[in-house]
């Protein structure tokens, strides 16, 4: 009997956005394998007799190991089941969705990848920050607060670019992140924005700067942090609903002399 695996991305949290593929595979699943962040809305579309499992890894506490998440896929995919494996944001982006499928294709297991709403998307939308903005930079970074001993970030690297700069997971102190990107050589006056739980109900958003970043209170996690000047233009929307300021970017000066008709 051959089953099948889908790595599904299931998006920061609001079933609103998810894909329909991804709606679609969770109501026919017969196993659902989900990361500790899936909210509790999106499990609700699984299908009434489906076998939910919780393999979430949080905050450094593994109740479960990776290569015990792979031998549950292989498991009941091996059983012909169809196993929907369910992933925060989207599969492979700092989901370890590599690692999965490189285990599934070792044990010839059928698998499909079906892509999710990243948190980093998720939150720049909420909070009206353009990520990328011909005005300010045109790139932009993903990278996270933990890494693999054997993986360090060069910050330094990173900073040099002026890409906007989007950090997950950074940690509960800000203080370290705030210190690697000072020492890159990234001004203090750098504005940042840290959002809390981005679309859901309980989202919060605050404005600050990377010099004032290590003394800002810790947000509830999940949290994201975007670093850039990008961050000013959805300051006004951020003042209205959070009441955090930061200083909106001035509109660039026109030479209005050097426009003719019909420019």
């Amino acid at each position: 009997m051959n089953g099948k695996v889908y790595l599904v991305g299931a998006g920061p949290g609001d079933p609103d956005l998810l894909t329909v593929k991804a709606a679609r595979l969770l109501r026919t699943a017969d196993v659902v394998l989900h990361d500790d962040l899936v909210s509790g809305d999106v499990l609700s579309l699984a299908a009434p007799a489906a076998v939910l499992k919780n393999v979430g890894k949080r905050c450094g506490t593994k109740v479960i190991r990776q290569d015990e998440i792979n031998f549950l896929m292989i498991s009941f995919a091996s059983q012909g089941l169809r196993v929907v494996r369910l992933k925060s944001g989207d599969p492979l982006v700092f989901g370890r969705g590599g690692e999965e499928i490189t285990a599934l294709r070792k044990a010839s297991v059928d698998y499909e990848i079906v892509p999710g709403v990243t948190s980093a998307l998720a939150a720049a939308a909420s909070a009206q920050i353009p990520l990328t903005d011909r005005r300010a930079t045109s790139a932009v970074v993903f990278v996270t607060g933990h890494q693999a001993a054997e993986n360090k970030t060069n910050w330094k690297a990173l900073v040099s670019t002026g890409a906007t700069v989007v950090v997950y997971m950074p940690g509960h102190e800000y203080s370290g992140i705030a210190e690697r990107l000072l020492s890159a050589g990234l001004s203090g006056e750098t504005p940042c924005a840290l959002i809390s739980r981005a679309s859901s109900p309980a989202q919060r958003v605050r404005c600050t700067t990377v010099g004032e970043l290590g003394s800002a209170p810790t947000m509830p996690a999940p949290t994201l942090l975007v670093v850039g000047e990008v961050v000013r233009f959805g300051a006004a929307a951020i003042h209205q609903a959070y009441g955090a300021w930061v200083a909106p970017p001035r509109e660039p000066e026109v030479d209005h002399r050097a426009i003719g008709p019909g420019s």
